[in-house]
């Protein structure tokens, strides 16, 4: 039986990440809707961040400059307002089984990771936040699930400890994918051929977590090989909360699911050949070898006489050098393309 792992590096197109996280605003209802507009979508899965306040941020936490517009004090107070208990997370798996579209999510504390693992979970996403936390990544990959690892606001250094401390666990079967860690993210700081150099330095598939406004960006990485893109899904960018104005609508991510097949399609094979439409057009635009002057049969063809004029079903131009100097073996009208059986 293939694994996910395998058959997201099989993939002949990018493996396409809704991540929900907390735009449900802490209402399971939402979450539902969420999950539906996903899959709607054409998204592979859906991802939810699941956490204990409490185990995850001290009460004076503060909150990142993008999160301040809320009006909140802390970090702690906002995501107590975010969280979902654990029995709605397994009714959210349910569900999403149910409309026929993989669930996945983020765990940000050690109670959560192991609730996820017990919940039979395809593959464990860990967050940007914990690529230097080394202990956390240990006890994830000692799940031996496959692991997405996001790596934004990471130097290669640091990257390269994590990875080292999953691969120290026994397991292998990692992805990597390029961050910038702001919402939203300025498209000049985005440095996406970092992607690329995440595949050479750790011969591991790549892919883009993406925090830009819009489409472009996540079609760009895919045209540089991404595995995986993820990113942010609202049912509306106005709602309340730190994520959603960054994140798409459903026709957005919609068009995104599309746009990331066309880019798939578009790429090929990499083999240099006339397409099948160019075909027709190729006779058309090309050129051929005309005389442009009658001829008489045992004229000797000098240069003047010849010319390269559409269409180009006639003898190329490039063998205009072996026509001169051959003799006619009948007479040619002006303007006719040759053929080699009128020379000889």
């Amino acid at each position: 039986m293939t694994s996910l792992y395998d058959s997201i590096c099989r993939l002949n197109r990018p493996y396409l990440i809704a991540e929900a996280g907390v735009n449900h605003n802490g209402n399971i209802n939402l979450a539902y809707r969420l999950i539906d507009a996903a899959k709607q979508s054409g998204a592979d899965a859906v991802k939810f961040q699941i956490f204990k306040t409490e185990n995850l941020l001290t009460l004076s936490a503060p909150l990142a400059e993008y999160q301040k517009k809320e009006g909140l004090v802390s970090q702690f107070e906002m995501a107590k307002q975010l969280e979902l208990s654990f029995d709605d997370f397994k009714a959210l798996k349910n569900y999403s089984e149910k409309v026929g579209i993989t669930f996945l999510s983020t765990p940000d504390d050690e109670e959560s990771l192991e609730f996820l693992n017990g919940l039979g979970v395809a593959l464990i996403k860990i967050g940007s936040g914990e690529v230097t936390n080394l202990p956390f990544l240990r006890l994830v990959a000692k799940t031996k699930k496959f692991i997405i690892l996001s790596t934004g606001m990471s130097t290669l250094e640091e990257v390269q400890e994590a990875v080292k401390a999953i691969f120290n666990e026994g397991n292998q079967q990692l992805i990597l994918l390029h961050c910038v860690s702001a919402y939203p993210a300025p498209v000049e700081q985005i440095h996406l051929r970092a992607m690329e150099t995440l595949k050479t330095t750790f011969k591991l598939p790549v892919g883009f977590s993406d925090h830009t406004l819009g489409i472009s960006i996540s079609l760009a990485a895919a045209a540089l090989g991404a595995k995986v893109i993820e990113k942010h899904l609202t049912i509306d960018k106005n709602l309340s909360g730190p994520d959603h104005a960054s994140s798409l609508n459903p026709a957005e991510m919609k068009s995104l699911a599309e746009g990331l097949a066309q880019v798939a399609m578009a790429l090929g094979n990499g083999v240099k050949k006339p397409a099948p439409c160019e075909i027709n057009t190729k006779t058309v635009v090309r050129k051929s070898i005309v005389v442009n002057k009658d001829l008489k049969k045992g004229d000797i063809i000098s240069a003047l006489d010849l010319a390269c004029k559409r269409p180009g079903n006639g003898i190329a131009p490039k063998y205009l050098d072996k026509i001169v100097g051959l003799k006619v073996k009948k007479t040619i009208k002006k303007d006719t393309l040759l053929t080699w059986d009128m020379l000889q």
